[in-house]
């Protein structure tokens, strides 16, 4: 397979995705080999092996995420012969791009995509009811630390211009600035005190990916490490787009974290008060 980048990559990879009657999207085992660029098919069966056991022990019935299959080949002067397959649900393929070698570049990449897709769909099936805004709000901080921290490593000095590339990746092209004049949001808040919960999700997804790929892949300058920063951004902004969700710069601001964690203090001297 010759070198590509990561979108055709995912051109490859969206080219032979299928979808049953149902619904249900689904690649074929021969097909998705050949998309990360495993020459033998024993040596990708025994990955699809060992991605199944990592379906059991995630409490996940693997026989409802991979099926073993058969299909005729032609061969020869017309003959034919009957060949092995397996029809792969998109947790079986998340599964067997975790479970292969990183440093096979495709591999690499469907860690990525899979990784991407999976966490934005959690996100977006996730019980609001069951869901802490604030805890979210922290949990993006951290990320950003994490995240500063790679950067420094990489040789980032300008970190307004580092994130201002990230968010330009994710919200098609706005920066900050533009991002919260779009929103209706107070030029002196933080973006972030305002983001609602799919948003906070992408930011934190944009923010600990692009951690990971400036680490892995031993990004050095500041200019490579904002266009990484750009890329990974835009690639999650196309990853909402694919499962029809809304656009971050689209998603309507909520009230401050910063009022919300407030009242709760609030609350919480009220209960002592009362005990006392």
């Amino acid at each position: 397979m010759d070198r590509v980048n990561y979108g055709d990559f995912v051109k490859r990879l969206d080219n032979v995705r299928q979808k049953a009657q149902n619904g249900q999207e689904y690649w074929m085992g021969r097909a998705l080999q050949e998309v990360l660029n495993y020459a033998r098919w024993e040596n990708f069966e025994a990955l699809i092996e060992k991605a199944k056991v990592a379906c059991a022990n995630s409490e996940v019935n693997p026989d409802g995420q991979f099926r073993r299959t058969t299909k005729l080949i032609t061969h020869g002067k017309g003959g034919q012969r009957e060949i092995g397959d397996w029809y792969l649900s998109r947790y079986a393929c998340y599964l067997i791009a975790m479970n292969g070698d990183p440093q096979v570049e495709e591999v690499a990449f469907a860690q990525q995509y899979f990784a991407i897709e999976t966490r934005l769909r959690e996100q977006e099936t996730q019980q609001i009811a069951e869901y802490d805004r604030l805890d979210h709000r922290r949990r993006v901080t951290a990320t950003v630390k994490a995240l500063s921290s790679a950067a420094k490593r990489s040789g980032v000095q300008r970190y307004g211009l580092f994130y201002d590339a990230g968010y330009r990746g994710l919200y098609g092209g706005l920066g900050l600035t533009a991002i919260k004049s779009r929103k209706g949001i107070d030029p002196k808040e933080e973006l972030l005190d305002r983001a609602g919960r799919v948003e906070l999700a992408a930011i934190e997804l944009k923010n600990a990916t692009t951690e990971e790929q400036l680490i892995r892949l031993k990004i050095q300058g500041e200019q490579p490490a904002m266009d990484t920063h750009h890329r990974v951004g835009r690639e999650i902004r196309d990853a909402m787009r694919k499962i029809g969700g809304t656009m971050p710069e689209d998603l309507r601001p909520e009230e401050s974290t910063k009022k919300l964690e407030s009242a709760r203090r609030q609350k919480k001297l009220s209960h002592r008060g009362e005990k006392h």
